[in-house]
């Protein structure tokens, strides 16, 4: 089951470094964003209690999260493809665990979205961000918890459509309000109270809070703090539901139309 798995996982991201097109759009539009929107919103950046941080600082850990969630998402429409092509059908008629198919479908995307945002982490040291080595193992866990919640996500939406556009139009609707409500373009301190609860249950939020804690605390202050443990229960929660789903999403059985005399 695992050589399955790594075998659809590889080709996930074969077929994404194959089109460089494609690579390029997926690193350079979140790192434009950020660029302009770090240098339009600086001068007038001033939240309470951060005094320091600029919105280049603060943005970071937003663009990180939106890779992850856009890239890890989205590479879930070639489930679309691969069944307007047939690969898919041969797939599933093979001797092999459907666990497989989605273990390796859900990985391929996890691997395209990390890849991705360890590019864009090279630029956290012109920041003046550094972490000890504790802090980036749970930086680096933070990501690949929260890609496999997106891709999973992507997976179990995906499963049931016949159209890339559609795909496209459903979690456009709903991709951007998570994002936008999870802390990342703004901080929701001094806020009215349904946003800071709306954020409260949003788990793209927890999951923000996994990539920019690890910024500002080490291991061991951040584990002592009920925040982020709330945060990484959440997230864990929230990605082995979705791949829970995924799971029995595929081993469903389709019922047909029923025959008429």
């Amino acid at each position: 089951m695992m050589r399955v798995a790594a075998a659809l996982a590889r080709r996930e991201f074969t077929r994404f470094i194959r089109q460089p097109q494609r690579v390029v759009g997926s690193v350079a539009q979140p790192v434009l964003f950020w660029i302009f929107m770090g240098a339009g919103f600086t001068g007038s950046f001033r939240p309470p209690g951060m005094e320091g941080v600029t919105y280049l600082e603060y943005f970071y850990p937003g663009v990180m999260l939106m890779m992850l969630l856009f890239a890890s998402i989205f590479s879930s429409i070639t489930i679309i493809e691969d069944r307007d092509q047939g690969f898919l059908q041969s797939v599933l008629v093979a001797p092999v665990s459907r666990l497989a198919i989605v273990l390796g479908k859900v990985f391929g995307a996890a691997s395209i979205g990390l890849s991705q945002v360890l590019l864009f982490a090279m630029a956290a040291p012109f920041l003046g961000l550094s972490m000890p080595f504790g802090g980036v193992l749970l930086l680096l866990g933070g990501m690949a918890l929260a890609s496999v919640g997106f891709a999973a996500l992507g997976f179990l939406v995906a499963w049931g459509l016949r159209s890339t556009a559609g795909f496209h139009a459903i979690m456009m609707v709903f991709l951007m309000p998570l994002w936008m409500l999870s802390g990342a373009l703004f901080p929701v301190t001094g806020g009215p109270g349904w946003l800071g609860v709306v954020v409260a249950a949003n788990p793209v939020s927890h999951a923000l809070t996994l990539l920019r804690a690890p910024f500002y605390a080490g291991p061991a202050e951040l584990f002592a703090t009920p925040s982020y443990l709330i945060s990484l229960a959440v997230t864990l929660t929230w990605a082995g539901g979705c791949l829970a789903a995924s799971m029995w999403r595929v081993e469903r059985r389709e019922r047909g139309a029923p025959i008429t005399a």
